[in-house]
């Protein structure tokens, strides 16, 4: 190989190092971790394969965390802010848009307040980068309609720049072992959402094997203009005419009773436009879903079993 070609080869081979890997592919990396806690693993590191060779199945939670996040110039600790200089070719707003939107700023008029500019530009560059995307409810045109969220897109990009970040200054100061205790603390928090999605790309895996209806089209949230709002983690719509069969929600809990969750799905997709009478629900736990009817039940060992 010629010296001239040996530097694109080498992205060549980094990028098909970082190709993320789904839920349960990601799982073949963690071997010997319980489902429950590949989803945590998931959560936080996404499906990169160099990050999940760094997590060590044999620790806990908190000893990888110390040893990769609460460390000075620990691997994780480094790999947002190298993320961020070699991606983020988004211009100066790049930065504190990413910001914004992991904050919780996820609607346009927000990010604009946040970053005190139109950020019309960078987040179409961010979204072609794959840095964030573009979420809209699913019963509704993404091509047409101006109702839209965004999100940042990775998983380990997301847990950077929401919890580590701002501790990264005095984990770097040697402050790691006082820090671990209160960041592990946020990790509840922050990993609802990321399960959520665990929770969709399931549903559309199903949706594929033709386990929850033929002719599915589409599975993604859904919510509301409204006050108060409607939210719904996860809405299948089949047909040519994007008819709801199914709505779920997700809940970051080892444990849930879905008999409560299955009333408020009811009376929540009062709101979906053309919900048939009879719709199917669906409620998901990381470890066991009790008393869950005639719902469709999920779990981790469902999402990252093969």
């Amino acid at each position: 190989m010629s010296e001239a070609r040996a530097p694109l080869y080498g992205r060549i081979d980094l990028v098909l190092q970082l190709r993320p890997f789904a839920p349960h592919e990601a799982a073949l990396m963690l071997p010997g971790l319980g489902a429950a806690e590949q989803a945590l693993v998931w959560g936080l590191l996404g499906g990169v394969p160099l990050y999940l060779e760094w997590w060590d199945p044999a620790a806990s939670v908190e000893a990888n965390l110390d040893q990769l996040v609460c460390t000075p110039g620990g691997p994780l600790l480094t790999a947002g802010e190298l993320t961020l200089a070699t991606d983020a070719d988004a211009g100066e707003l790049a930065r504190p848009t990413l910001y914004a939107i992991a904050a919780g700023r996820t609607k346009h008029n927000e990010i604009a307040d946040a970053i005190r500019a139109d950020p019309t530009r960078v987040l179409e560059r961010l979204t072609t980068l794959g840095l964030i995307e573009r979420v809209s409810p699913v019963t509704e045109d993404p091509r047409r309609t101006r109702r839209r969220l965004y999100r940042i897109a990775d998983n380990f990009l997301a847990f950077w720049l929401h919890v580590v970040d701002r501790y990264r200054a005095e984990i770097e100061r040697g402050l790691g072992k006082s820090i671990l205790p209160v960041l592990v603390a946020d990790l509840d928090d922050h990993l609802g959402p990321r399960w959520e999605e665990a929770f969709r790309i399931h549903l559309r895996r199903l949706a594929e094997a033709g386990a929850i209806g033929p002719d599915i089209v589409a599975v993604g949230p859904f919510w509301t203009a409204t006050v108060p709002p409607v939210e719904i983690d996860a809405v299948a719509l089949a047909g040519r005419a994007r008819t709801p069969v199914l709505a779920g929600e997700a809940k970051w809990a080892r444990v849930i009773d879905a008999a409560p969750i299955v009333r408020e799905l009811e009376r929540k997709t009062a709101a979906l436009p053309g919900a048939p009478a009879a719709l199917r629900y669906a409620v998901c736990a990381r470890e066991r879903v009790e008393n869950p009817g005639d719902a469709l039940t999920v779990t981790a060992e469902a999402v990252f079993g093969s």
